[in-house]
């Protein structure tokens, strides 16, 4: 989806905030439509049908991690924090609860728009999409087959599953937990060695210099992304 008649709800409780994301994103083609609240949040995700949500976890009448969850509840919409809140525990909570990317106050808006339109993009692919194509590295979901440069890549059945997860979700972040859940199982949730040694792995076989990715960037302490 591109910015022409995308809609976004900015949900803050600082005016100031507010009033310059409301400049900005209908300066560049959004339509946009702005709350204080995380109540009045819920009420206009359902009634403003927004195609992205710019959400603020300090709200004065409750928390932005219980605003995503609610919503959650109904909607798949696109959610990205802009908080104050920078600490990893908030960030995964976040994250884990269903929000798709995060953004720490004071922020660049250059980034912000660059998240907005990664967030927008992903939205808009059909879940059934059998190929994904991210730079040179393509996926074909119905094959399990990956090529690099338009050379098949050998990958383990995990090594596999891991970029799978990362390229159905190409620039969101995926909190450790939850590629653990989704490859090994709840049991291993928190053995994230598991994934260092995985995500080493495939990196050396896709990336032109492992020690400096391109494709999966680390998200120190939250996680992975695949680079959109």
């Amino acid at each position: 989806m591109t910015s022409d008649g995308a809609r976004i709800l900015v949900v803050d409780d600082e005016q100031e905030v507010r009033r310059l994301l409301n400049i900005v994103l209908r300066a560049h083609g959004y339509h946009v439509q702005e709350v204080e609240d995380g109540q009045n949040a819920i009420i206009q995700t359902a009634i403003f049908h927004p195609d992205l949500l710019i959400l603020d976890l300090g709200l004065p009448d409750m928390d932005g991690i219980d605003v995503i969850k609610r919503i959650r509840e109904w909607s798949k919409v696109p959610i990205l924090i802009l908080s104050a809140r920078g600490q990893e525990e908030t960030k995964i909570a976040a994250l884990d609860a269903g929000a798709d990317d995060y953004i720490t106050k004071p922020f660049g808006m250059g980034e912000l728009l660059a998240r907005i339109r990664v967030a927008l993009r992903h939205a808009a692919k059909s879940d059934d999409d059998p190929v994904i194509t991210v730079g040179d590295l393509v996926i074909d979901l119905s094959k399990h087959m990956v090529t690099l440069k338009g050379n098949e890549l050998k990958l383990t059945p995990t090594e596999y599953e891991i970029l799978k997860l990362l390229a159905l979700h190409a620039g969101k972040v995926i909190t450790h937990k939850q590629l653990l859940k989704a490859v090994w199982g709840p049991e291993y949730e928190n053995e994230t060695h598991y994934l260092r040694v995985y995500i080493g792995q495939l990196r050396r076989k896709i990336e032109d210099d492992p020690i400096q990715p391109k494709y999966i960037i680390t998200e120190p302490g939250i996680g992975y992304r695949l680079m959109g």
